[in-house]
């Protein structure tokens, strides 16, 4: 169960790889999702049965929250899962709910928290109350970091013990699909969406200050910051060597023909882009947020920076852009890493060992009391 649709990010993949290998192994897979998006013509054409969630929505909306815990108890009972999993945050509150009142065992997968420490913003502060109160309904949280893991301790969401970590992963891809990071002069490239917490802003004015470096950028992705990435490429001059390329279906062909891979964010869960740039062969160099260095061994197989901090971006891409032979050596090693700690098959058989412990313990069950109410004001 996951709440959008209408973008293919890394949770998406993440539920549609799992779900067709799943799915392969013999189980009956469903995804629950919202909206009526892209994801959903992926998901089918991939092969797994999709069940589509109108008012599962992304913004909170009590009224519209209420239509889709009655949407999901339809689609439950057609369907009569032994285990719900959810992958983002609204779908998380909300396969709690329904889970715990239909007695049907229920696990929560953090990719990366709204909240995070110190001052919360109004809507993290929402976020955090509204984990506050589900997360005694969930059978178990898997977190896809460590990083997570320890924010939702902090933060009162579950005890250590109600954890289990189980690291992202993506299959692995034909030798074709390999990089080759010494060619020069290098291309460089960002996958990801155009929308808070991802930072190419940041990353636009740092490649401002080497400029008179030689290389090249593709930003791969879209979103509502569009318009602000266009004006900074305006504003430093650099329309000529950094190409917008939109949304794309060939991201591992664009990651093949790169020399380094870059992610300027504010805020990460354990993101799958990464792990699509190891598995290519990429060095990697990138914010030091959320679970990034559990993936990208700094000073190894690439380069962790502070967030939002221009100079220090600038400063960790200048010796990369004029050594090829160190993005060699990184990019190297980043691809045994890759092969060694996150291949999927690993993940699918850590992820169902939690799943089955889950489904033989059952489930916790919301007082039915509190359920008839729910069910009487949808």
């Amino acid at each position: 169960m996951i709440t959008r649709s209408d973008s293919i990010g890394g949770a998406q993949l993440h539920v549609l790889e799992l779900a067709r290998a799943l799915g392969q192994a013999g189980h009956a897979v469903a995804v629950f999702v919202g909206g009526d998006g892209p994801f959903i013509s992926r998901l089918r054409e991939a092969g797994v049965s999709v069940w589509p969630i109108a008012d599962l929505v992304r913004e909170i909306d009590p009224a519209a929250e209420l239509r889709a815990l009655a949407q999901l108890r339809t689609a439950m009972r057609a369907f009569n899962p032994d285990l719900i999993t959810a992958h983002s945050t609204k779908a998380g509150w909300l396969a709690r709910v329904i889970g715990s009142a239909m007695r049907i065992p229920v696990l929560f997968t953090v990719h990366g928290w709204l909240f995070t420490s110190g001052k919360l913003s109004a809507r993290q502060q929402v976020a955090r109350l509204a984990e506050l109160g589900t997360g005694p309904l969930a059978d178990r949280l898997m977190a896809v970091s460590e990083h997570d893991k320890q924010i939702g301790v902090e933060h009162g969401i579950a005890q250590a013990s109600g954890f289990s970590v189980v690291h992202n992963s993506l299959p692995d891809n034909p030798d074709t699909l390999r990089a080759d990071p010494s060619r020069s002069p290098p291309r460089l490239v960002m996958v990801a969406r155009f929308d808070y917490p991802k930072d190419p802003i940041t990353l636009i004015h740092a490649l401002a200050q080497l400029r008179e470096l030689a290389w090249t950028c593709e930003l791969i992705g879209d979103g509502p910051d569009r318009p602000q990435v266009e004006a900074a490429l305006r504003e430093t001059g650099l329309e000529s060597r950094i190409e917008l390329l939109g949304t794309r279906d060939d991201v591992p062909e664009r990651l093949a023909a790169a020399q380094v891979f870059l992610l300027s964010s504010m805020r990460e869960g354990f993101p799958i882009s990464i792990l699509e740039a190891m598995r290519a062969g990429l060095p990697v160099v990138a914010s030091d947020v959320g679970g990034i260095a559990e993936a990208v061994l700094d000073g190894e197989t690439g380069k962790l920076v502070a967030p939002a901090a221009v100079p220090e971006l600038a400063a960790a891409l200048a010796p990369l852009l004029g050594d090829s032979e160190l993005r060699r050596r990184w990019g190297q090693a980043g691809r045994r890493r890759f092969v060694s700690e996150f291949g999927f098959e690993t993940h699918v058989r850590r992820a169902w060992a939690v799943y089955a412990e889950v489904i033989e313990r059952g489930s916790k069950s919301l007082p039915a009391k509190l359920w008839s109410r729910l069910s009487a004001r949808s």
